[in-house]
This record gives structure tokens, sequence and C-alpha cells, in this order.
């Protein structure tokens, strides 16, 4: 599958996508979120999927050079853009019934930064930084932040963000909850990659469940949330990966899910 903004490709498991405007230090123009989506619409048995950045940078926002934010009409344009483009493409991998990590370096800007967020794991280099200049050009936060951000790090710290436009060093992203681990940029890729290919390796069925049942929680009640996981483990009790590990756990062994 050819493109021009990204790379898609399988490493065992995993699905891999890069993006990969490296001297755009990956400024996402409508037509790379296009392409994401077609990318992980096509998982093709593929268990766990990985976002990159080709270069210093994993994302440094969206592409305001051209295209429909650049339109006759600039605020009609950047609503379409969002809700036809960037939007459908970060709901597309909300659905997704596999986990997803980003491995992020440098720059996760803007429309980056929701990206990287939207992931179950996400791994940063130290070089990394999360953030939200929109106040420093008039705008406000787009691509899920203001539903993300509190709820990752709280309404204080979300406001920081969005209302100072400030970096937030990989560090103190850590620090607040707001990303899974810091490590060397050296290893950023080798360990992101590991922890992709650990969740690969995992009982499909069952962490897709959990992904689903972790988006639902945060909008229900706890009566709602608890009924949600019985209906999940009804349905990953029948997966082939359950009976696997449960025989795993009597003959006291590895279990070797197969994603089913």
């Amino acid at each position: 599958m050819g493109f021009q903004h990204i790379i898609s490709e399988r490493r065992g498991d995993v699905l891999v996508v890069t993006l990969n405007r490296p001297d755009r230090l990956n400024a996402a123009p409508t037509a790379m979120f296009d392409e994401i989506r077609e990318a992980i619409g096509a998982l093709d048995g593929a268990r766990a999927v990985l976002f990159a950045g080709a270069g210093r940078a994993f994302c440094s926002g969206a592409d305001v050079a051209g295209g429909a934010l650049n339109a006759a009409d600039p605020a009609a344009g950047t609503f379409t853009a969002l809700t036809q483009h960037y939007n459908p493409a970060l709901l597309a991998i909300a659905e997704l019934r596999v986990p997803v990590v980003s491995a992020v370096r440098g720059a996760a800007a803007g429309i980056g930064c929701s990206l990287a967020l939207a992931a179950d794991f996400c791994v940063a280099s130290d070089t990394a930084y999360f953030l939200q200049a929109f106040v420093n050009i008039g705008l406000v936060p787009d691509g899920g932040a203001s539903w993300m951000l509190p709820r990752l790090v709280g309404r204080a710290r979300a406001a920081e963000m969005m209302m100072l436009g400030e970096r937030v060093p990989a560090a103190k992203a850590a620090e607040w909850g707001m990303i899974h681990k810091v490590v060397t940029d050296d290893t950023l890729d080798a360990q992101a990659l590991a922890l992709a290919e650990r969740l690969a390796a995992g009982p499909t069925v069952a962490l897709g469940l959990m992904r689903q049942g972790l988006a639902h929680a945060m909008d229900t009640t706890y009566a709602e949330a608890m009924l949600r996981e019985a209906e999940n483990q009804r349905a990953a009790r029948g997966s082939a990966d359950s009976t696997e590990g449960g025989m795993a756990f009597l003959q006291k062994r590895k279990p070797a899910f197969r994603g089913a």
C-alpha cells in the first residue's frame, strides 16, 4: 500500500505507522490523517499498532501552510479539515480493537499531541515535549484535546497546558501521569516496539475489550461500567485465548495467545 505522508509496515504482529515528513517535523496535512485512517483500517491480522515519527520530531501539529487550512474562508476550511479528516482518523484509532502504542521524540504539538496521547501507551524520549500552542495564535485546542487532557491530568493541569501554551517536557508529562514512561532517545524505538510486541503477543480479544471498556467507563455511571464489564467478560470468556489462558494456568505453563 503506497502512501505519500506516512510509512505503514508490518513488523511481525505489529503494524508500525510512521509519520514521514521529517523535513517539516512531520507537520500533518489533512491527507496524512486520511492515510493514517486508511492504514489502520487494513490491519490484516496485526495485533497491535505503533505510531512513530521520522526524524527528530513526532509531529509538530497540523500543516497550516496549505490545503483546507489555507482556504478562501479559513474558518470554514479549518472546520472542514477537523470534521472530515483529522477527527475521523482519531476516532478510528479510538475504535480499534487492538492495543496502540506511540513513540514520541521531539515535538508532539497540536494535533500531534492529540495523536500521541490517543495511544494506550505513550513512550517518550527524554527529548520529547507536549504542547498545546493554540492560545499563542488565538485558536483553541482540537483533535479531542479538550476531552482527553482533563481525563489524563485533571482540569487544573489541562488548563495550564491549554491556556498558557507552554511546553510540557517528557519528564513532567510522566510525573503528571499523562504518558506511560520516559526513555533515553537512543532506546526509544526499540523500547516502544518491544512494548507493542508484548501487547501483540497478548490475548487480543480481551485487550481490545479492555480499551473499549476504559473509554466507556470515562463517561458512565458505576453501575453502567460494571454491566459493561460483565458484557465484555462474557465476550472475552468465549475467546480461544481465554481457553488457552485457563489451560496454561492449570498446566503451569506460559500461555500461547493467538489473538482469537
